[in-house]
This record gives structure tokens, sequence and C-alpha cells, in this order.
């Protein structure tokens, strides 16, 4: 789960991380009320749920209350385009007006875990403002890494290590440290996926503060944060996701137009591989579970028809736990629901009770593209599809 930057600095200040003054608004007179109070000159930021904002023309320095007001107004409800939202772009409906601070340095630090190592790690740059994946492609060696035990937490000698790379000393050492364990902590105790702040800013007096923050959480351990869960903004998120989420589906929205529904994660990636090798391109990724139950099959299935960009689906079962002939009747139930489905369905099914389940299809009023392996499935939902 993502939350908003402004929501991530009320987290973090909560574990000691300093952050600019600042409110937020959805009216752009009140901005202009909270740019008075910061003392005139302050940023007006865009919140959404995606990075480089400031690429895309959604973070503005004003230089008045005046100011703010107008690039508030300019800001609030456009289509935000930037790296990370695609073509489409985010409409933007909050912003966070913050004061504006003395820049000196600018870097990069973050806590994520390492699923090689088995542990969080540290990454800290010099290249702040930077996307890290920008300064990982260029500069791989300008990454500094420090791995911690969960239990312990960051070590003092960790985060000296840490301070040193990035060339910090005397009190503004002292202060990111004592900023990097809040943060290592932040990370551990939310049970985070990813705890951003980019740019780590150094001011003109030594003073170190998170400019700028992102957290994502693990979906799977919000029972245990409550008032992490309520930061959730359904309207950040896709449509169908949401919908996905409500039924216990994993469901993520992609570019493509040919749907998938498979069961089991692995079987999943390589249905959309497959695909991309025949030259099509998935709509999504879809796995409704190596048990699947029919009721769970024809919720998903009514998902992936319902988004406009796909122009065929491509189920591929193998029946281990889940059997075949359920997810057919799935299926089936999901067409005779909806009724009026003009997309060609291409259905690949191996396993327990397989011929019951081609029973199933053969004998159902809608006319199934049935396949007989992965690539003759693939090789047939992208001829289905319109491509090649």
């Amino acid at each position: 789960m993502k939350i908003h930057e402004y929501q991530a600095k009320e987290l973090l200040r909560r574990y000691g991380v300093k952050t600019p003054r600042g409110k937020t608004t959805e009216d752009a007179a009140e901005a202009r009320a909270i740019a008075e109070e910061l003392g005139g000159r302050c940023v007006v930021k865009a919140q959404i749920h995606a990075g480089g904002r400031g690429k895309g023309g959604g973070v503005k320095l004003a230089a008045s209350p005046q100011e703010a007001e107008t690039l508030a107004g300019q800001i609030l409800g456009m289509q935000l385009i930037t790296p990370q939202t695609g073509a489409e772009g985010q409409t933007v409906r909050k912003l966070l007006i913050e004061e504006a601070v003395d820049i000196a340095r600018e870097l990069y630090l973050a806590v994520t875990l390492d699923r090689e190592a088995r542990q969080p790690v540290i990454m800290a740059s010099l290249a702040g403002g930077m996307d890290i994946e920008e300064v990982a492609e260029e500069d791989p060696e300008a990454i500094i890494r420090q791995h911690f035990d969960p239990h312990l937490g960051l070590l003092p000698f960790q985060a000296r290590a840490v301070t040193g790379g990035l060339g910090l000393e005397g009190g503004t050492a002292r202060q990111a440290q004592k900023l990097l364990a809040a943060l290592a902590k932040a990370f551990v105790e939310t049970d985070a996926s990813l705890a951003e702040i980019n740019p780590l800013l150094i001011t003109g007096s030594g003073d170190v503060l998170a400019l700028d923050a992102k957290m994502n959480f693990d979906d799977n351990a919000l029972f245990r944060h409550r008032d992490i869960a309520d930061m959730r903004d359904l309207e950040e998120e896709n449509p169908l996701e949401v919908r996905a989420s409500e039924f216990g589906l994993n469901y993520i929205k992609l570019d493509g137009n040919i749907a998938c529904m498979v069961n089991g994660a692995g079987l999943a990636m390589a249905t959309m591989d497959i695909i991309k090798l025949y030259g099509g391109a998935p709509a999504n990724f879809l796995d409704v579970g190596g048990s699947a139950s029919q009721e769970a099959v024809k919720n998903a299935f009514q998902i992936l028809v319902e988004d406009p960009s796909v122009k065929a689906v491509l189920i591929n079962i193998f029946g281990g736990i889940a059997r075949t002939d359920r997810i057919a009747r799935g299926v089936v139930g999901a067409l005779e629901e909806l009724g009026d489905v003009t997309l060609p369905v291409v259905v690949r099914l191996e396993g327990t009770n397989v011929e019951q389940g081609r029973a199933i299809l053969q004998e159902a009023d809608f006319e199934f593209v049935v396949a007989t392996d992965m690539d003759d499935a693939a090789n047939k939902a992208v001829a289905a599809a319109g491509g090649a």
C-alpha cells in the first residue's frame, strides 16, 4: 500500500525525523492562508502516488502568499504526468504547502528490503533529488549500502559508516545519524517495504531535514497498523485494482490488451512472458490463487472484461489444488451473468479433473477458443487481440 508524501512525513515525525513545516489543502484560497502562516515564501507540492512530480510541473516555489494561491489554482485538478504515472497521468486533488528552506546540499536516503541478503538495507547517495534507478545505472558505486539486523536496529557504527560515506561531519553528521536510526526503526516497526527520503536536505546552517518522503507498506501486515491502513487513498488507485482487492484477488493493471487469468504467481509471470514472446502485451497480472473458488474466478473474470483496453482474454489454469472443473464453472457462470461478452476467450486447462473442465467449456453457450498448451494459448490470444 502507498501513502502520500504528507502522510509519510507525519509517520516519520513520530519517530523523530525532522521535516519542513507545512499543511495540506484542497483549496487555492486556503493555500494562500497557509503560506501567510509559514512566512510567505513557500513550496506548493501536488500530492499523488507517484514520484517525479517536479518534472511534471507538480512542485512549484512561491515567493508570496498571492503566488501560492495562483500556483495552487493551477496545480489543483491538473492531470499530472510524471515518469511514474504513465501517459494518462493522475488527477491532483490535494496539495502540501510547505515552508521554503535554505538548501545547501541534497542527498538520497532510503531503507528497503534486500531479499537476497534477507535483511533491511540502508541505501544512500550524494545524488539527492535524482531517481535512484538512474544513479544505479550510471554509477552503481555511488550508492552506499548498509545492511542491518531488524531486531537490533541500525547500530551506531553502521550509521557512522553511512554518514562518513556521504562526507558529513560534526553536528550535521550526528543529526544525520539520529535520523538514520529513526528511519530504520520506522521501516521495521511499520512493516514498510520502502521508506525513502529524496532529497535529504542539509541546510546552510547544517541542519538535516526530510524535504520529501515516500513510504510503501506490506499489505499483509496492515492488520497490525489500523492507523496506517486508514491512510489508504482509494482515489489514487486504479478502480479495477481496488475492486480486485475487495475480492481478495492479486491483480495489477498493465498497459497491454490481453487480459490474463492464471492460478499461481509463477505461472502468471510465465504466462505474461510467453505473451510478450509471441508479440503481444499483457493487460494485467492476475493470480486467482492455488485453491481458487468458483466465486473468485467469476469475480476475477468480471474485472478483466471491464477493462476497456482488453481485446482478448487468456485463461491459463493448471489444476493442482484448484480443480479445473471448478475454474471452468466459474468462467461460464461469469459469462452467463455478464450476458453480453463479445471478447474472444482463449482457455488452456491442465491438471486435476481436466476432462470435466473441458467438457463444461464445450457444453457452454459461449464459444471458447480452446488451446492445447501454453505456446498454443499465447499464439491464439495474440492473434485474437489483433497481434501477430
